[in-house]
């Protein structure tokens, strides 16, 4: 059985950090590329970043861009996303997601076949 567990999320100001992990099982986690979503209330989820099988590309939207980082880490299982300078418009549940069948489709929401519970991350004034 397929499961990612998000963690990392929580409350910080303005300008700080936080690092969000997603820990994969239940499937090869070097076979598949990977995803950050965030969803704000009221909004449609929305892609944040990809990474392919074995991390050599990566790929942002422009608003995190130096900004946000992801990596991952095969012996763990896990993919992070080290978010850095956050903003109040950060501010949204952060998902992540696995295997959307091709390194095209990374930003695509609707193609991702496994998805995390989330992770909250708030971002104050």
């Amino acid at each position: 059985q397929v499961q990612l567990v998000e963690s990392g999320g929580g409350l910080v100001q303005a300008g700080g950090s936080l690092r969000l992990s997603c820990v994969a099982s239940g499937f090869t986690f070097s076979s598949y590329c990977m995803g950050w979503f965030r969803q704000a209330p009221g909004m449609e989820r929305e892609f944040v970043s990809g990474i392919s099988w074995f991390g050599g590309r990566t790929t942002y939207q422009d608003s995190v861009k130096g900004r946000f980082t992801i990596s991952r880490d095969g012996d763990k299982n896990t993919v992070y996303l080290q978010m850095n300078s956050l903003k109040p418009e950060d501010t949204a549940i952060y998902y992540c997601a696995a295997d959307p069948g091709a390194w095209t489709l990374v930003t695509r929401s609707d193609k991702y076949n496994y998805w995390g519970q989330g992770t909250q991350v708030t971002v104050s004034s």
